[in-house]
């Protein structure tokens, strides 16, 4: 039996791709979505993909996905945490509840899934977790504090994760995208926007203007796709693998306080 990859959040973008990218290389792919039977995807009509319903911040949901695919076909030789969204904008008109949903599916969401492989690739003694973070896990922009903050959280966990299971020959991998052409812009964001002269909406529009069109100009999901099954395949112990995002790191290098508000 060949070696099996289970993803999450693969209704769209990044992990769509990143489904193709391994059935295409003829791995076993259990491509998890938080609503498989309500979204018809491109992956509903790719015969060499499995789908299953896998929510994150649901610790059933987790189990049963990750029964299923050990159950029936022997192993998770790979997983690539991917399910998250962004909530933007003001920090000043954060509501509470919306910040936990938002911390609750980036991190805690990787948290619980891979806590529930653990056991199965320690068992089997080897493996590889690839989470995806973000150029936004070390470089910030403005009105993204929320997000970042869940980010730069995976960044700090997989780091130290991976010295704690480097004796299981267990691998750890940062997939790091910039600015991605997906409908992560649209339908996987929420914001907090402005209030009637409270000073925040110049800055604010000219902000998003900027993400908006650093969007446009982005990497193709299909680009991050192959850097996560690059990462995945890789037997060396290398932990960050940027993708499309070098400038901006060299930016935070040169400036730590570049801006997407300069206009």
């Amino acid at each position: 039996m060949g070696k099996t990859v289970l993803i999450s959040g693969s209704s769209s973008g990044i992990g769509l791709e990143t489904a193709r990218r391994f059935a295409r290389a003829g791995w076993t792919v259990v491509a998890g979505m938080r609503n498989p039977t309500g979204r018809h995807t491109l992956l509903h009509d790719e015969r060499t993909v499995n789908i299953v319903e896998l929510d994150v911040t649901d610790n059933d949901s987790i189990k049963k996905a990750v029964e299923y695919t050990v159950e029936n076909f022997g192993s998770i030789d790979v997983l690539v945490n991917n399910a998250g969204y962004a909530l933007t904008g003001i920090f000043e008109y954060f509501e509470e509840e919306k910040v936990k949903k938002q911390m609750d599916t980036n991190f805690f969401g990787i948290l619980r899934l891979t806590r529930e492989v653990l056991p199965y690739m320690r068992n089997q003694k080897g493996g590889t977790i690839i989470n995806v973070a973000s150029v936004g896990g070390r470089v910030t922009f403005p009105f993204y504090s929320f997000y970042h903050a869940t980010k730069w959280a995976v960044e700090g966990f997989s780091e130290s994760l991976q010295h704690e299971l480097v004796q299981f020959n267990i691998r750890i991998k940062i997939v790091e995208p910039g600015p991605v052409k997906t409908d992560f812009y649209d339908r996987s964001m929420e914001k907090f926007t402005p209030k009637p002269g409270d000073g925040y909406e110049k800055n604010f529009n000219i902000a998003f203007k900027n993400m908006d069109s650093a969007g446009q100009m982005g990497i193709s999901a299909a680009k991050t796709a192959k850097k996560i099954f690059n990462a995945a395949t890789s037997t060396n112990w290398k932990l960050r693998y940027p993708v499309g995002a070098k400038g901006m790191l060299i930016l935070r290098t040169l400036s730590p306080m570049f801006s997407l508000t300069e206009s």
